[in-house]
C-alpha cells in the first residue's frame, strides 16, 4: 500500500496523539526538517520519512522507504547502537495507526532512544561547555571507526577523481544562481578559481587515496550538531543514509567537515587539536594535501545550505537578504586557500627534557601538525618492541638501523604536512647531527624556515621526571633511565652554525605555552 503526502501528514497528526503508542508518551513533541518528522514521546523518537524524491535523495515509494528506514539503522549502528534501536512497521490507517501492529504496512518509522537537546555538543559549544576530554573521545571514535569501516573497491566510482569533483562544480552552479551581491560573486569566483586548480594539482592524490583504501563507508554528516554527550560518553549519531555517494568518501572530508564546524564557530584552536590527535591516532600524514580542498567543498557546501535558507526566510520577510551566515561560510572558504609559508620545526633535547610536553601547546598556538617520533616508531616496529635496557643502547627498535629508519619515516611525513601548506613540528630527540641535516637540508629544498627547539634541564631533573612517567605510565615513550643514561654518555651538543637557528628552552624556568611561544616567534 502507498501513501500519498496528505494521507502522511494525516498519520503525523495521528501520532501526536499518547495513546497510539504501547509506552509512556509523555513529553510528546514533533519536529519537522525538509525530509523527514521525527516525534519524540516518552524515552523513544520515532523518525519517519517524507515522501519525496528531491533527486539526490528518492523516498517515493514505501519500499524505497522500508529500504532507507533499514539503511539508517544499519549505517548509525555502527557508532551509535544504543540509539538505534529497530525498524518500526507502521499498520491500520492513517487516521487511526499501530505502531509494530499485525498486518499490511503503509508505512515504516526508525525507533530511537530520546535524550535531551541540551546534550548535543552544538549546545554545548555555544555554552562554552565543550571541553578536552569530549574532542579526545571524539578523536578517538573516529579513528577507531575510520580504521574499521570497509573501503571502496575499483569496481565502484566511489573516490574517483572525476566523482570528487562532479559535486564540487555543482554546488558552484546551485549557490551562484542564489548570490546577488557583487561581495558574494567576487568571493565565489576566487574559491571557484583556486578549487580548479587545486583539483587538477591534487588529482595524482586523489587517485592514490582510493588505491590505498581511504575512500570509505563513512558517517558523510560528521559536526557537532549530530554528536551529543549520553552517559558521559560522546555519541555520534544522524549519519548519511539516503545518498551512497554522501558517504563514501575520503576520510579526510569527513575529518574537514570537523574542522570546518569548529572554525565556523571560532574554534580553531580546538580544530587543530581534534586534527592532530586524529593524525596522530591514523598516521594518515599523507591525507593532507588534499585536506584544504575538502574544507573549501564543506564550507561551499554550508554557503549553499545557507543561502537557500535565507531566499526561503527572506520570502517571509524573517531575513535580510545580505545572507551573512552564507558570506561567513564564503570567506572562511577563501581562507583555507591562503596559505602562510609554513616553517619546520624539529625538537632536541635528552630524554625528559619537556619535547613532547612543551610542542603539544604549540599545535594549538601555531596551527602546526606535529609528528611524534615515538608514535610513528610504535606504528612502525610495534609497541614494547624492545626488551629491557638492553634494546636501549642500540638494540631493537632503538638500533642503528632502526632510527636510522623512524627518521627517514618523519622526514617523509614532515614533507607530506609542509607542502600540504601547515608548519610541522616534529617530535624526536635528534641528538644525532646526522638526522638534524636530513631536516634542514629538507627545508632548503622546500624552501621553507627550519627552527630547532633546544629543550633542556639539569640532568637530576630528567631523572626524576622519567621516573615520575615511567612510575604514572600513562606516555607513550619507552626511554627509561637507561636510555637517559646512554644519551648523557654520548651527547656532543647542537654544531656552532646550528645556532643560528635554535632557539634555547629550559624547561625548569619556562612552564606556560605562551613563554615558548614568545621565544619561537621572537626567532621568526
Amino acid at each position: 500500500m502507498q501513501v500519498p503526502d496528505d494521507k502522511q501528514k494525516i498519520l503525523i497528526r495521528a501520532l501526536q496523539d499518547v495513546s497510539v503508542y504501547p509506552h509512556e508518551a509523555d513529553g510528546l513533541q514533533v519536529i519537522e526538517t525538509h525530509i523527514s518528522w521525527v516525534i519524540l514521546c516518552g524515552v523513544y523518537a520515532y523518525k519517519i520519512k517524507k515522501v519525496l524524491d528531491l533527486g539526490f535523495l528518492d523516498f517515493s515509494t514505501l519500499d524505497k522507504r522500508r529500504y532507507f528506514c533499514e539503511e539508517e539503522l544499519r549505517l548509525n549502528g555502527r557508532l551509535a547502537p544504543q540509539l538505534y534501536l529497530a525498524v518500526v512497521p507502521i499498520t491500520g490507517t492513517p487516521e487511526h495507526p499501530q505502531l509494530g501492529g499485525a498486518g499490511e504496512a503503509f508505512e515504516y518509522a526508525v525507533k530511537m532512544s530520546r535524550f535531551s537537546q541540551e546534550a548535543l555538543l552544538s549546545q554545548l559549544l555555544e555554552q562554552n561547555l565543550l571541553t578536552d576530554t569530549h574532542i579526545s573521545q571524539i578523536i578517538a571514535q573516529v579513528a577507531n571507526f575510520h580504521r574499521a569501516i570497509p573501503s571502496a573497491t575499483d569496481a565502484t566510482r566511489y573516490g574517483d577523481p572525476q566523482h570528487v569533483c562532479a559535486p564540487a562544480h555543482e554546488n558552484f552552479v546551485q549557490l551562484r544562481e542564489r548570490l546577488r551581491t557583487p561581495v558574494h560573486l567576487e568571493l565565489l569566483e576566487q574559491v571557484q578559481a583556486w578549487t580548479d586548480h587545486e583539483y587538477q594539482a591534487r588529482y595524482p592524490v586523489l587517485l592514490e587515496r582510493k588505491e590505498l583504501g581511504f575512500v570509505r563507508e563513512c558517517h558523510g554528516d560528521m559536526h557537532l550538531g549530530n554528536m551529543a554527550v549520553i552517559d558521559e560518553r560522546v555519541v555520534i549519531f544522524d549519519g548519511i543514509e539516503f545518498n551512497p555517494d554522501l558517504y563514501w568518501i575520503d576520510v579526510m572530508s569527513e575529518v574537514a567537515f570537523l574542522c570546518l564546524d569548529l572554525d565556523y564557530h571560532g574554534k580553531h584552536a580546538t580544530a587543530c587539536r581534534f586534527l592532530n590527535g586524529y593524525l596522530e591516532e591514523t598516521g594518515d600524514y599523507q591525507g593532507l594535501p588534499i585536506l584544504r580542498y575538502y574544507l573549501v567543498y564543506r564550507a561551499i557546501v554550508r554557503a549553499k545550505v545557507a543561502a537557500i535558507r535565507a531566499s526561503q526566510q527572506a520570502e517571509h520577510g524573517s531575513q535580510p537578504a545580505n545572507m551573512p551566515e552564507c558570506e561567513q561560510y564564503l570567506r572562511l572558504a577563501l581562507s583555507y586557500t591562503q596559505r602562510d609559508q609554513p616553517t619546520l620545526f624539529i625538537t632536541h633535547g635528552l630524554s625528559g627534557s619537556g619535547k613532547s610536553t612543551h610542542s603539544a601547546p604549540l599545535v594549538e598556538h601555531l596551527g602546526a601538525i606535529r609528528i611524534r617520533a615515538d608514535r610513528e616508531r610504535q606504528r612502525m616496529f610495534g609497541k614494547g618492541s624492545r626488551q629491557g635496557e638492553a634494546a636501549a643502547v642500540g638494540e631493537g627498535v632503538y638500533s642503528e638501523d632502526a632510527t636510522r629508519q623512524t627518521y627517514t619515516t618523519l622526514a617523509e611525513l614532515a614533507e607530506a604536512v609542509l607542502i600540504s601548506g601547515y608548519s610541522a613540528i616534529i617530535d624526536a630527540t635528534f641528538l644525532e647531527r646526522q638526522y638534524r641535516t636530513l631536516f634542514k637540508q629538507l627545508a632548503d629544498r622546500l624552501g621553507v624556515q627550519i627552527r630547532i627547539l633546544h629543550f633542556r634541564a639539569d640532568s637530576d631533573v630528567l631523572r626524576q621526571r622519567i621516573r615520575n612517567r615511567q612510575r604514572a605510565g600513562s606516555d607513550i615513550s619507552e626511554a627509561d633511565l637507561g636510555v637517559l643514561e646512554h644519551q648523557l654518555d654520548v651527547y656532543r651538543g647542537l654544531a656552532d652554525e646550528e645556532q643560528a637557528y635554535t632557539v634555547t628552552i629550559d624547561t625548569e624556568a619556562v612552564s606556560r605555552a605562551e613563554e615558548v611561544l614568545a621565544l619561537i616567534n621572537f626567532s621568526l
